[in-house]
């Protein structure tokens, strides 16, 4: 799957392990690069659906993006490259349609 960054400074620790576990602490960011490594191998989103992670669509004010667990209470937020996102006749999203994804932020939501 196609990965792009909506920060820089998350393109930075993708890419600096070294980087990414003195800014994020080694369980933190061991899983960050772990989430990013499958979504990378995966074709599409489905694949990754079930895998260890909890990848799931969010809903209410963040209704179009897409989260995955790191560590409590931390998540990785994503969103669909995809414009519109792919939907089927009852307004869900198509998760086998989508084949890239844009990494917004590591956030604790709740």
């Amino acid at each position: 799957m196609d990965i792009k960054f909506g920060q820089k400074k998350l393109e930075k620790l993708a890419n600096d392990s070294r980087k990414c576990f003195k800014d994020l602490g080694q369980i933190r960011g061991k899983l960050y690069l772990k989430r990013l490594n499958d979504l990378s191998d995966a074709e599409n989103l489905e694949k990754v659906r079930y895998a260890p992670g909890n990848f799931h669509e969010l809903t209410g004010n963040r209704k179009g993006q897409w989260a995955c667990d790191l560590d409590q209470p931390y998540r990785l937020i994503f969103k669909p490259q995809s414009n519109p996102i792919p939907t089927n006749d009852d307004g869900q999203s198509v998760w086998i349609e989508i084949v890239g994804v844009e990494i917004i932020e590591i956030v604790d939501y709740h």
